[in-house]
C-alpha cells in the first residue's frame, strides 16, 4: 500500500527511523515506548516485536534441536532486512504469518 493512502506524510517521516529500529532485535521496544502515537512506527514495531519473540523461541528450541538454528537464522535475517527496506521506503509490509499475529497486539 502506498504511504500516502494509509499514513500522512508527516507520520512516515517522523516514524521512519523508529520503524527501522523495529526490525533490529530487542530494539523493537524503543518505538513501542516512544512512538505509540505514530501509526506507521507502531505498525512496524508490532511486527518487529513478534519477529523478536519468534527469534528467541527458535533460539531456545535450538538448544535441544541444533539443526533448527541455521535455516531459521537465515529466514529471520531475510524478514528483518525486508522489513527495514520497506520501512525506509515509507511503506507498510505485511510479513507472512508475523503480521497476522502482530495485528492482534493491542497497546
Amino acid at each position: 500500500m502506498d504511504k500516502l493512502e494509509k499514513y500522512q506524510e508527516k507520520q512516515v517521516l517522523e516514524g521512519k527511523i523508529f520503524a527501522v529500529l523495529s526490525y533490529l532485535s530487542i530494539l523493537c521496544i524503543i518505538p513501542l515506548v516512544l512512538k505509540k502515537d505514530n501509526p506507521f512506527a507502531l505498525f512496524h514495531a508490532k511486527q518487529g516485536l513478534v519477529l523478536f519473540v519468534m527469534e528467541v523461541a527458535v533460539f531456545i528450541a535450538s538448544v535441544v534441536l541444533e539443526w533448527i538454528l541455521r535455516p531459521s537464522v537465515f529466514l529471520f535475517g531475510i524478514l528483518s532486512l525486508w522489513g527495514i527496506i520497506e520501512a525506509l521506503r515509507g511503506r507498510d509490509l505485511k510479513l507472512p504469518v508475523i503480521s497476522e499475529i502482530a495485528d492482534r497486539i493491542t497497546l
